[in-house]
């Protein structure tokens, strides 16, 4: 038999290996920490937003603020002559005037002597990323010990449009309904619009399990904390969740917490996605990104201008879109699901109207269907995807349009036959429709844990409205 090593040598290499991630990591830190301490004042603090003098910053950068208890960390989101504007990352309490602020990263003057300023440093984003929960800081949420990997100061770039590879491929959703009349492209954008209580959540987790992709990326931003849990137990799954990460920041969150959740999980998506794997982004939701870009804004001074919206939320918006989507690296992409909290079931909210100007199709979720106990509830006729005619072949798409215009005759002439004022034979297309109305119920539902690939989808669209089903 060839040699072996022992088993105290492969412990040695070991730590060895760690001891030099650790002593990276560290001369990283250090590389990056400033040459000097600054500190300054805080002046006023009005709602959220705090206001200091004496210590000039780059918006994003990230300060610590002394209070009774420690030091409260907050980002720089605005300045006005010699203000600085600062927002707390976590809930503040115990805030005095004349507090001291210090640059994050930097010692601070206490009592003839300097402190470090301790807080909980980031995962890298990298492979050791896959698996867990993290919050929008990507600070560990779920326990497990910290990566003794570098730290990975990566931020996502915007993308030359002339750069991004073309969408040609379909994606296997695992989802009959959209694999079949909604086929979805890699690196295709769509989003989800539903009002509370019709399914999104389920729709999400279906998603997230049987999608064909290399990683799945999920940010729930802004929605219930009891949420987070029941979603990566129940929802994904331990199969799931081992090629899953999770970047929870909960409504209890701050707004800029929040709004870093949907920012830092598209940077994981884009990171890996640079790497050359198929990735599925799934941020939930978008309308809670738009209302933490609000909050903040309207602290700043921004005047509203639709529906208690400033211009910065729709500027925001197509800004995190857009770093989504296929890159310049072959063979690679990013399928982005943004759900759309329609408040009220109202279509024509400013935040829905944005998003389906820059999103490249929609699934509409109806209540009518989810109290009439038709999961999932997604709409036929009012939901699209733009990119379905090249990904598909040409009788995938008639015998889908086809599907599609008895649905809509049947929706139309459905009253007429319940009264009993619909005469048999007088309608060739109704007569259609009637006829093949309880296959096409059983074939748009699905159970939670059903799994329909592409070609099992394609086979049963064929055999309703007759055609080739071979893929």
């Amino acid at each position: 038999m060839g040699s072996m090593m022992p088993p105290e040598i492969y412990s040695s290499t070991g730590r060895a290996d760690r001891a030099v991630k650790r002593i990276r990591g560290l001369t990283t830190r250090i590389l990056s920490a400033p040459r000097a301490v600054r500190s300054g004042r805080l002046e006023r603090m009005a709602g959220l937003m705090l206001e200091v003098v004496g210590l000039p910053m780059t918006i994003g950068h990230r300060a610590a603020v002394a209070s009774g208890t420690g030091w409260v960390e907050c980002e720089c989101v605005g300045f006005s002559g010699k203000l600085t504007y600062l927002m707390p990352i976590d809930p503040a309490s115990h805030i005095a005037p004349g507090a001291a602020v210090y640059p994050a990263s930097t010692p601070a003057f206490e009592v003839g002597r300097f402190f470090p300023i301790e807080s909980a440093a980031p995962l890298p984003i990298g492979d050791s990323l896959v698996g867990r929960i993290v919050d929008g800081y990507g600070r560990p949420l779920d326990g497990f010990a910290q990566s003794d990997d570098p730290p990975h100061p990566y931020r996502s770039q915007a993308i030359n449009p002339l750069h991004r590879q073309p969408i040609f491929e379909p994606l296997d959703a695992g989802v009959r309904s959209i694999n079949a009349m909604l086929t979805i492209g890699r690196g295709q954008r769509v989003g989800i619009f539903a009002g509370s209580g019709v399914g999104k959540s389920v729709l999400l987790g279906m998603l997230a399990r049987r999608c064909v992709a290399d990683l799945v990326v999920i940010g729930l931003v802004g929605e219930r904390g009891r949420e987070v849990r029941e979603f990566c137990e129940d929802t994904l799954g331990k199969d799931a969740m081992s090629r899953s990460v999770v970047v929870a920041a909960p409504a209890d969150a701050s707004p800029l917490a929040r709004l870093r959740g949907a920012w830092f999980a598209t940077d994981i998506a884009t990171y890996f996605r640079d790497q050359g794997r198929h990735v599925v982004l799934i941020i939930d939701s978008l309308t809670r990104f738009a209302m933490a870009q609000r909050e903040i804004a309207l602290s700043l001074g921004e005047p509203p201008v639709s529906r208690g919206y400033p211009p910065s939320v729709f500027a925001k918006m197509p800004e995190l879109v857009e770093k989504v989507g296929n890159g310049s690296v072959e063979g690679s992409s990013i399928t982005a699901f943004y759900t759309i909290l329609l408040e009220g079931d109202d279509i024509h909210d400013p935040v829905a109207d944005t998003a389906r100007g820059i999103l490249d199709g929609h699934l509409f979720l109806s209540r009518e269907l989810a109290d009439a106990g038709h999961y999932p509830a997604i709409d036929i006729e009012k939901s699209i995807s733009r990119v379905m005619p090249r990904v598909t072949r040409q009788d995938h798409q008639l015998a889908a349009r086809h599907l599609k215009q008895l649905i809509s005759r049947y929706m139309r002439g459905r009253d007429l036959v319940s009264m009993g004022a619909y005469a048999p034979g007088s309608d060739p297309g109704l007569d259609e429709a009637l006829r093949l109305w309880p296959k096409i119920q059983a074939f748009l539902q699905q159970g939670i844990d059903e799994t329909f690939d592409m070609k099992d989808s394609l086979n049963t669209l064929f055999e309703i409205v007759g055609g080739n089903g071979n893929p």
